[in-house]
């Protein structure tokens, strides 16, 4: 491995990363399953996509190539060299909306194209729900479909041309075939000539089993598409590689079909007695020009409350226990409109349904659609659903036959699972409960597959629709096609990859089924040891929950995940800390103990955000598995100085409160901060002349609601609390504002320092306890220490009833004046950047709902993070990347976002910090906006 890391460091111009941490990281997709790779290279183009095939070839070192790593198959992981394209083969080529193709780089993201393509009123069709990450690279080797393959077809279907790139490091330019082209491209010779002549001798010799053993269904994504090089699909080389996982070749370039994309849709949502109902119908509703028809049952309704996934958006649902999403189109309003007129006066009379025209409406709908890859991933005890029987189609008429018979046999296994998928194609995904962990296990889940793959073949259908085989379905193909029709799929590889060197052990000469698991029998829990944080489970088993379904390598909503954005690194992602912390836990590739670097370096760049408390369908709370790893990283060490410096300012604040002119004195000066780690590429915050606390008045005897006066309102921002107080008391409240000092703990989490912390919790419940104790509820101006109230708060100090307490009265000022009457009219319209943990923790919207109801237009940004993060950005270690998130992602968003005459309303110190720092435009915080409008 050392010589083969060297040759390719040589002979690579991008980055070359045989490093344990990368290792572990690629080492698992979205599957169930785990292999360790031999290293990782992101290429920069094609020429060294080619250099990195030839130094392995040297070296008879197996590749595979991979996108966003979303394969639930387990196609993308593999003992081998590793090609990630999605960093720098990023990059649309050409969109010609005359010839309605596009040409793309293997990295592009669908839903970049999909923008690229729709100023044109063009589209690239097939969508699978992670369109926002997924790469058209990964979509071609999967043979991806989604929702609107209905109309558009599958991705084979919308492939014209690849450039791919074989082992030998030959690159061909591959598209169809007319005789004529044929006999050209073979009397031209070079590497093409015969690879065009051992497919066609396939194509001769296999033609009659091909048409008499692919099932003639819209979802055949299983095997290799043997068919598009017959005769009459016009012998499509190109074609004829969709779908097949990497073990051919590496695509560098595609040019690819793009379809109509009706500039208005309808969406009918339609309620039936049951799943079985729902399949039974779709026959008849495919009669109408339908663009998409998806459905879910209601075991995916039920697992989307236990985890709290887009539950908000379930009231849109008809009364029913099986859903179908019809979706209509037209490129005009009153086209959408007569479409879906017509579809609905089609219905039984009795059927129940809503129609959505608003565009708002119906993405929520979807989104309950969406929810399927994650809210059936976790158990409510904490454990796993599986893949591992997720994806086989049928034809549309037996899809009923199809699940009534997968859940008798669910019956008889013992097992249960959610249903959900592409009913208009007769594709249906789901998840189960199966036992992966214990050899018994395995029998029985064995025993399972193989019987519902019988059953699939018995009704014609296909073992994948849409994920593709991998090692999950590759040794059942036989079942489906038969012996020689796999040895015909054999020879089709080796016309590419005559040394089998290509992501081997995938679709052909597959591993069994019940190998290379992530959490198989050889997984090992390890002791709980200390628990600092009470998270309902152990850090390790915290961390399983990642299951990667990739979201936090989403670019263009959410705030998840700030640093992966900025440095395109797997190991800055959400999904990648999480699966470093599971490694950790099994030592085999990085070490097994709490001094572990790999995961420190990883969890360096973690800006605790909590985006991914909200954002990731999981659940996953890097935040706080950061705050737990570095409270044992650290255990009887020194922490290094800004780390002092940053994590225990409140406490400098303090001091530095009572002595401004001195305090910023010593603030402005670099050497101090140099001393002390802390950046000098930005100016400190400034010490307000006077603090809220010491200007406060007189405090109400018998107050009604209660202001926190937090380190950062009482020593930078009195004037927000002032503002809050004059709000509140002008709507008829009695204020009291507590002049004891106490410090919710932030800044102390992000250090890992929980001990101190519990402390500084402690004394703040002392400091409130004559308030709560009374049911008064605490209106926190500062979003950070909102959320530390209301989440870290009772997760530190679990057995202390105070915290549940204090965290139920904890209010942001929009929650609070929604209570209150007497509201003053504002006329301006707003933009709210909400606070990063304002979003995870939810209590965004009730900016917008009070804005509204003052009569404002409101919108609130989906921006992403500020950057800043606390002290995340004024360490000197991270204030470049800090720079970065606000720079490149955050601010030109914002700037977009805003019109000439609307106020920007940002209640984070940080946030509004930031935007000074970056010469951004100004903000106010809601309560001054409030007092302004009130005439204060």
């Amino acid at each position: 491995m050392t010589a083969l890391e060297e040759d390719l460091r040589r002979s690579v111009r991008g980055e070359v990363d045989f490093s344990p941490s990368v290792r572990a990281v690629y080492a698992t997709d979205s599957s169930n399953y785990r292999q360790v790779p031999l290293g990782v290279v992101l290429p920069l183009d094609e020429d060294d996509v080619v250099a990195a095939l030839r130094v392995c070839a040297r070296h008879d070192a197996p590749v595979v190539a991979r996108g966003a790593g979303t394969s639930l198959a387990g196609q993308a992981v593999n003992v081998a060299v590793v090609l990630d394209t999605s960093r720098h083969m990023t990059r649309i080529l050409e969109v010609d909306p005359v010839a309605a193709t596009a040409r793309v780089q293997p990295g592009v993201v669908l839903d970049d194209l999909r923008r690229a393509a729709e100023v044109h009123g063009l589209t690239f069709g097939p969508d699978p729900a992670t369109h926002a990450w997924c790469t058209l690279g990964g979509m071609i080797g999967n043979g991806s479909c989604g929702t609107h393959a209905l109309f558009a077809g599958k991705t084979v279907d919308n492939v014209d041309r690849l450039r791919v790139a074989t082992y030998a490091g030959d690159v061909l330019d591959v598209g169809s075939y007319t005789d004529e082209e044929y006999a050209a491209a073979a009397a031209a010779g070079g590497p093409l000539a015969p690879v065009l002549g051992g497919l066609r001798e396939i194509a001769r010799r296999y033609e009659p089993l091909v048409r008499q053993r692919f099932p003639d269904i819209p979802r055949r994504v299983s095997g290799f598409n043997l068919d598009e090089l017959l005769p009459d699909k016009g012998f499509s080389v190109a074609r004829a590689l969709v779908g097949t996982e990497s073990t051919c070749v590496v695509v560098t370039e595609a040019t690819v079909r793009l379809s109509h994309s009706p500039a208005h849709r309808r969406l009918v949502v339609l309620g039936y007695p049951d799943i079985f109902a729902a399949a039974d119908a779709v026959p008849a509703l495919l009669e109408h020009p339908l663009l998409g028809l998806e459905g879910f049952d209601d075991t995916l309704v039920r697992q989307m409350r236990e985890n709290d996934v887009n539950v908000a958006h379930l009231p849109l649902l008809p009364p029913g226990r099986g859903w179908l999403l019809a979706e209509l189109g037209g490129d005009s309003a009153d086209e959408a409109d007569a479409a879906s007129e017509a579809f609905v006066a089609a219905l039984p009379a009795d059927l129940e349904r809503r129609c959505y025209a608003d565009s708002m409406d119906q993405r929520r709908v979807w989104l309950i659609r969406e929810s399927g890859l994650g809210a059936t991933a976790i158990r409510p005890d904490g454990t796993h659903n599986a893949e591992g029987w997720e994806d086989a189609a049928v034809a549309p008429e037996r899809l009923g036959a199809y699940l009534r018979g997968v859940s008798a046999l669910w019956r008889d296994f013992g097992y249960s699972g959610a249903w959900y998928g592409h009913f208009g194609q007769g594709c249906v995904h789901t998840r189960n409960d199966f036992d992966l962990h214990t050899v018994e296990g395995l029998r029985r889940y064995r025993a399972y597959v193989e019987r519902a793959a019988d059953l699939v073949v018995s009704l014609g259908g296909s073992l994948s629709g849409e994920h593709g085989d991998g090692q999950a379905r590759g040794e059942l193909l036989e079942r489906m096609y038969g012996p020689e029709l796999v040895d015909a799929f054999r020879q089709f590889k080796a016309v590419f990859d005559p040394r089998g060197r290509m992501n081997p052990g995938k679709v052909v000469d597959a591993y069994p089924l019940d190998t290379n698991l992530r959490f198989g029998p050889g997984y090992e829990k390890r002791p709980a040891g200390k628990q600092f944080f009470s998270i309902g489970s152990t850090l390790q088993e915290a961390a399983e929950r990642c299951v990667g379904v990739g979201r936090c390598r989403r670019d263009d909503t959410g705030t998840m995940c700030p640093s992966f954005r900025a440095t395109r690194d797997e190991r800055h992602s959400t999904r990648g800390r999480a699966k470093l912390l599971v490694e950790m836990f099994q030592g085999e590739v990085t070490p097994q103990t709490w001094r572990n670097e790999d995961v420190r370096e990883a969890l360096d760049l973690c800006l605790s955000c909590k985006g991914c408390v909200s954002d990731c369908p999981t659940h996953v709370d890097m935040a706080t598995y950061k705050a737990e790893f570095l409270a044992h990283y650290y255990e009887k060490r020194l922490r290094p100085r800004q780390m002092y410096a940053l994590g225990l300012f409140p406490w400098a604040a303090r001091l530095g409160s009572r002595m401004p002119r001195l305090a910023n004195a010593v603030l402005a000066t670099r050497l101090a901060r140099r001393a002390a780690g802390v950046t000098i590429a930005r100016p400190a915050p400034q010490f307000s002349q006077r603090s809220w606390r010491s200007s406060l008045p007189a405090v109400w005897r018998d107050p009604t609601v209660v202001v926190w006066p937090d380190t950062f309102t009482d020593a930078f921002a009195p004037e927000t609390g002032r503002d809050l107080v004059a709000v509140l008391e002008a709507l008829g409240e009695r204020v009291a504002v507590p002049t004891q000092w106490a410090c919710c703990a932030r800044p102390l989490y992000d250090t890992g320092m929980l001990d101190l912390a519990r402390r500084s919790l402690r004394g703040l419940l002392d400091v409130l306890e004559p308030w709560t104790s009374r049911g008064i509820p605490v209106v926190v101006p500062e979003p950070s220490c909102l959320s530390s109230f209301r989440d870290e708060l009772p997760k530190l100090l679990p057995d202390d009833p105070r915290a549940a307490r204090l965290a139920d009265l904890a209010r942001s000022p929009a929650e609070h004046l929604l209570t209150l009457e007497g509201l003053p009219t504002l006329s301006s319209a707003a933009v709210v950047h909400p606070h990063c943990h304002a979003s995870a923790g939810g209590w965004s919207g009730a900016d917008r709902e009070l804005l509204q109801r003052m009569g404002a237009t409101a919108e609130v940004l989906d921006a992403g993070c500020c950057g800043l993060a606390g002290s995340f950005g004024f360490s000197a270690d991270h204030e470049p990347v800090s720079r970065q998130i606000g720079e490149e992602h955050w601010l030109p968003r914002v700037r977009a976002a805003l019109g000439d005459d609307d106020v920007l309303v940002a209640d984070g110190f940080s946030c509004r910090t930031q935007l000074d720092h970056l010469a951004g435009p100004p903000a106010v915080t809601l309560p001054t906006l409030v007092r302004r409008a009130l005439g204060g």
